[in-house]
């Protein structure tokens, strides 16, 4: 009787990650940027971040107790997504508007559609176009030490060159709460590589693409300064790193997710480089996350057998 083999269903491949494991993993990882935001930024940065991390949790909590479904909130993903909401926000933005956001992230685009894995795109980002549909004014509004003015972004954009690089690559200049650090998002970002949250794949073809549609129609020839700074301003790093490497509304498949990268870049160069606004990379990557259903469908591996072969290929 020793000699039995126990059988159990699958997964039978197992490990010590689980979902909550995951969530306060990249909740740590974006601390640098969070942290260097709110230095960046002053007291007005940590209440909006506060604010949303709490209306995030409490908008789950009474949620779930009013449907009478399980409480999920110990897992970090709404604390997450009202960090995240934050950091897309400029630290001047109104709170009772950023309350709004996020309520609407929680209700309207995660538990609506079923909850945590269930949402069809990123929540935060759903809620950031959400107010910038909403409050525009407000959402391009960029205040930096004292000053209200443009971001280093649009001041490329209407020729304006003279932002320095190593400010950009630091994060002292005026943009969102958590996008302006290049350094603190790739210390997060070198974190969760090291902790296999993350693969390459995505954020490596994600701006590789972009880097590439950049010299080619950026109209500056191959002007590396020029690059450099599209690469650094805005929420490029931001978005990449964090954003669309989300589980839940990005492909499974290796193939699908170097897909999935290829058109974040080639959105986000058309946005920024065509479009009448500077930035772009929230909508390249919500309207990915609405294509990822089609780019798993073609992108999935060939099951191994006979059944998986068609005329002898």
């Amino acid at each position: 009787m020793g000699n039995l083999l126990n059988i159990s269903s699958s997964p039978h491949v197992r490990d010590n990650s689980s979902t909550k494991s995951i969530m306060w993993d990249v909740f740590f990882a974006l601390m640098p940027a969070t942290i260097f935001g709110i230095w960046n930024f002053g007291v007005k940065a940590a209440i909006l971040i506060v604010t949303c991390i709490a209306t995030a949790v409490l908008t789950e909590y009474i949620w779930q107790k009013a449907m009478k479904l399980p409480l999920t909130v110990s897992d970090g993903s709404a604390a997450l997504t009202g960090l995240f909401l934050a950091l897309n926000l400029s630290s001047t933005f109104p709170v009772w508007m950023a309350i709004i956001g996020s309520i609407f992230a929680i209700i309207i685009v995660k538990q609506l559609f079923g909850g945590l894995g269930q949402n069809f795109m990123n929540p935060a980002l759903g809620a950031r176009c959400f107010l910038m549909v909403s409050f525009a004014g407000q959402m391009t509004s960029f205040t930096y030490d004292g000053v209200t003015g443009a971001t280093p972004l649009a001041l490329i954009k209407s020729g304006d060159d003279s932002t320095k690089l190593l400010d950009m690559f630091l994060g002292t200049i005026g943009g969102t709460i958590g996008e302006t650090s290049t350094l603190a998002l790739l210390l997060g970002a070198g974190y969760l590589l090291y902790r296999k949250v993350i693969t390459w794949r995505i954020p490596v073809c994600y701006i590789a693409t972009f880097a590439v549609f950049a010299l080619l129609f950026g109209g500056h020839g191959f002007d590396m300064m020029y690059l450099a700074k599209e690469l650094c301003g805005g929420g490029l790093m931001l978005g990449a790193f964090f954003m669309a490497t989300d589980y839940v509304t990005s492909p499974i498949t290796p193939k699908g997710q170097i897909v999935f990268g290829v058109l974040l870049g080639v959105l986000t160069g058309v946005f920024r480089i065509f479009g009448a606004s500077a930035e772009g990379v929230s909508y390249a990557i919500i309207i990915c996350n609405l294509l990822v259903p089609l780019i798993e469908r073609v992108t999935i591996p060939v099951p191994f057998g006979k059944e998986g072969i068609k005329d002898g290929k």
